[in-house]
């Protein structure tokens, strides 16, 4: 069993369908060894390195494993290692299970490690990168072929936590495809020849056929997989983004899953004997992002249109008015039909970092107004506030709810929503001021979240690489620092806690909800549901 030493995250747990005239077809059976799941969010790459983005993500849990795995609650277990120990603090130690098989047959050594956790950090270009789970160490070295040490400056408790973000791909497999100028370079092979299927050489519970973006992506079980086998030989994952053709696609057959459930479609869809659904309270984190670094950020202006002479969004009042003046049980009920929880921080009850000390924000529009005054803005200002549309369930129109909350303060909010693949790119380049995002916390803790969206930004140190409005708080990254050199796992989270209690009362982000995830399926196959969200075809089983 691994080691029970630091942990934080010990805890962790559109058009109307003809639905009715669809029933016959949605009861069709695939061919009992194929799986076909239609999702709505595509991949960007099959390179479990580029970016670290949900979709690409559990793609590659399909393809490759990990040190260490997080269950559908996110509780962490034996993954390729089957223990982990601080041998002392600054070295943390993985044991790799025996007889564990790449999808080539060769096995998986402590070389294979040490090359994926150097290649991370090498790729380049990533929109989102994954280097924060790799920057703590400072150097890997290989004791024998099945135990692998991981070095690091300090003290750093939530090592096992960040491996279970780490794909291992076969080293072998790498240096066969690698090019002349990335022989000897931890890149080995790149990305595009990663895309092309070079190098994807995986021990997860199946290999990768094919992919065609926006089309689909092949997968064929790997029976050589050291977990449970999986139910199904082959699986095919269609992208469709459009929500009622996902719906449209399940009822005609020609799908057997799908995730992300319109919200209009579920009861509708909950009715039809032909189908089973599942939910589950995720802990994706919706959230408003308010530009924190310029004195002139775009999209800002007075009342006739003319540029703030000063950033408002700089004035703690004016962002308390903001989050005063939404009303988020109204969204919850009237947008989201009832399809998430808000919230008033970065994670939902039961998770480590959790604080009872944060509740949602009171809906207060006379109390917003009255802030808006102290700050100087008796007449309101005008924004424009940007949404990815059709990321995230009810995106667009969350936002078109808050731009209408906002007015009723005097903050003319001007909604624009951008197609994700524009839309995510812009907002990396800090190219607006203020708009609604989301994130997986898909560690189970604040320290992820933190490290990536709150810390202060820093591209020597991995940090702050997904901070978009450049917010900074000396007290929060020390918070943050003093929790990951805590070896007390209490104390650990208690740091945790406090840093998320600092920067959630500085408005570092505006808190709305967590959402809850609903997946659809026939009635002959049943799948459990993800915290994490994530739909993985290796826990697709026949029903009971």
């Amino acid at each position: 069993m691994p080691s029970m030493m630091p942990s934080v995250a010990r805890r962790v747990f559109g058009a109307a369908l003809l639905l009715a005239a669809a029933l016959p077809a949605a009861a069709r059976p695939a061919a009992a060894q194929d799986l076909r799941i239609a999702s709505q969010v595509d991949i960007t790459s099959v390179d479990p390195h580029f970016a670290n983005l949900d979709a690409n993500n559990a793609m590659a849990m399909h393809i490759f494993s990990r040190l260490v795995d997080r269950d559908a609650r996110l509780r962490l277990s034996p993954g390729l290692a089957e223990s982990w120990s601080l041998i002392d603090d600054t070295t943390w130690e993985f044991r790799l299970r025996r007889g564990a098989r790449f999808q080539d047959g060769s096995p998986v050594t402590a070389e294979d490690v040490k090359a994926s956790i150097e290649r991370v950090a090498a790729v380049p270009n990533s929109p989102s990168p994954l280097s924060i789970y790799v920057r703590p160490v400072t150097a890997v070295e290989i004791i024998d072929p099945l135990t692998v040490r991981l070095r690091t400056a300090e003290l750093f408790t939530p090592m096992p936590l960040f491996m279970s973000a780490v794909s291992i791909i076969s080293r072998r497999a790498l240096e066969a495809v690698a090019r002349p100028e990335n022989r000897g370079t931890p890149l080995l092979a790149t990305t595009e020849q990663m895309n092309a299927g070079q190098g994807m050489v995986g021990s997860g519970p199946f290999r990768l056929v094919e992919w065609r973006r926006g089309q689909a992506t092949v997968l064929e079980r790997f029976d050589g997989y050291h977990g449970p086998a999986p139910a199904f030989r082959r699986v095919t994952i269609r992208p469709i983004p459009n929500n009622s053709a996902r719906s449209a696609a399940l009822l005609a057959g020609d799908v057997d899953l799908i995730d992300y459930v319109p919200i209009a479609d579920i009861a509708t869809l909950a009715r039809n004997p032909a189908l089973r659904m599942q939910e589950s309270v995720t802990t994706r984190f919706i959230f408003l992002v308010l530009d924190r670094h310029r004195d002139a950020p775009p999209f800002v202006v007075d009342r006739n249109g003319s540029p703030l002479a000063r950033n408002p969004f700089n004035d703690l009042r004016v962002r308390q008015a903001m989050s005063r003046a939404i009303n988020r049980p109204a969204l919850i009920e009237r947008t989201m039909q009832g399809q998430a929880v808000a919230t008033g921080q970065f994670l939902p009850p039961g998770f480590a970092g959790y604080s009872p000390d944060l509740p949602v924000e009171p809906f207060d529009p006379d109390g917003a107004r009255r802030l808006l005054t102290e700050a100087g803005y008796p007449e309101g200002f005008g924004i424009t506030l940007h949404t990815p549309a059709n990321r995230y369930p009810n995106d667009v129109q969350t936002t078109q709810a808050i731009a209408q909350m906002l007015s009723r303060i005097g903050i003319n909010a001007r909604v624009e929503a951008v197609a994700p693949a524009v839309f995510f790119p812009r907002a990396q380049a800090l190219d607006y001021s203020s708009f609604l995002t989301g994130y997986g916390i898909v560690t189970g803790e604040p320290a992820s979240f933190l490290a990536f969206s709150i810390l202060t930004w820093d591209a020597q140190r991995g940090r702050g690489a997904g901070n978009r409005a450049r917010y900074a708080n000396p007290a929060v990254d020390a918070l943050y620092d003093e929790a990951l050199r805590t070896a007390d796992p209490v104390a650990a989270e208690a740091r945790l806690r406090q840093a998320t209690e600092v920067a959630v009362r500085d408005l570092a982000v505006l808190p709305l909800y967590h959402l809850t995830h609903t997946w659809a399926m026939r009635a002959g196959i049943a799948y459990p549901g993800r915290t994490d969200e994530y739909t993985l075809a290796q826990d697709v089983r026949p029903a009971p």
